[in-house]
């Protein structure tokens, strides 16, 4: 092919926003010399396509914001004691958020909530949804700070239109009341419309320490256990706390 052929292709390529036609060389040369120009065209844009969802992929995970990456196969299943292998493994296929139901996982520390909320998540982003990650802490400053800001409304549509919310660490802070009533209409407008995941190092019946409406906790919980999957992720032996041990003895060695 000829340099002037070459700089053409290379232009449309970009003005068409295709930029895999560009790599036409390469899927030439992947072709046995039998195929035909419709098998070199379905070749192309099959890679473009390819890359396109990978970068979408990888676009959903960057807004997703999640603090790090944890991955199913990463996480040591023989520490539950609660939860089998097969009802995550049924969790990751997520047909619950296109059943639009929410998962909560209630356990004590260190038995892997975040972790499992982060695989389920990422799970998600591969699978072309649109995933959020917050604290509850993180979640109610935002909220408080776009309210502060006369942004409320903006932060709030963008939480709703994602597919799937993930609040994690539901238990370490006590909100105050306009934090209360915040994080309540976040949660009561997902309410059979779109999926939450909640992660809780406390059962329902303290979640009144964090909450001072009685009423609004009695709310909250019916909105997020309607229809949902409640895993019990308490833990007589924490995972985190025997691998932080073995981590320990190693060094010590």
């Amino acid at each position: 092919m000829n340099e002037l052929n070459r700089q053409l292709i290379s232009m449309y390529a970009k003005q068409l926003r295709v930029p895999t036609f560009n790599q036409y060389e390469e899927v030439v040369r992947q072709l046995d010399g039998d195929k035909s120009f419709d098998d070199f065209l379905v070749s192309l844009m099959r890679t473009e396509l390819e890359n396109r969802q990978e970068s979408n992929r990888k676009r959903k995970i960057r807004s997703a914001r999640f603090p790090y990456s944890k991955t199913l196969e990463e996480f040591d299943f023989s520490y539950l004691e609660h939860v089998s292998e097969a009802q995550i493994r049924q969790l990751a296929s997520c047909d619950f958020i296109q059943n639009k139901q929410n998962v909560v996982m209630i356990g004590n520390p260190g038995t892997g909530k975040t972790h499992l909320s982060i695989a389920l998540g990422l799970r998600a982003c591969m699978q072309g949804l649109n995933v959020k990650f917050y604290t509850a802490a993180n979640l109610s400053n935002e909220l408080i700070e776009a309210l502060d800001g006369h942004r409320l409304l903006k932060l709030e549509r963008q939480i709703a239109s994602c597919d799937l919310l993930i609040i994690d660490e539901m238990s370490y802070l006590t909100f105050n009341r306009h934090q209360s009533e915040l994080l309540f209409k976040v949660i009561a407008d997902r309410s059979e419309r779109k999926s939450i995941i909640v992660s809780t190092n406390l059962a329902f019946s303290e979640w009144l320490t964090m909450f001072e409406n009685q009423t609004m906790v009695a709310a909250m919980i019916d909105r997020l256990t309607y229809r949902s999957f409640v895993l019990n992720m308490n833990s007589s032996k924490p995972y985190r706390a025997e691998y932080a041990a073995q981590a320990n003895i190693a060094t010590s060695d």
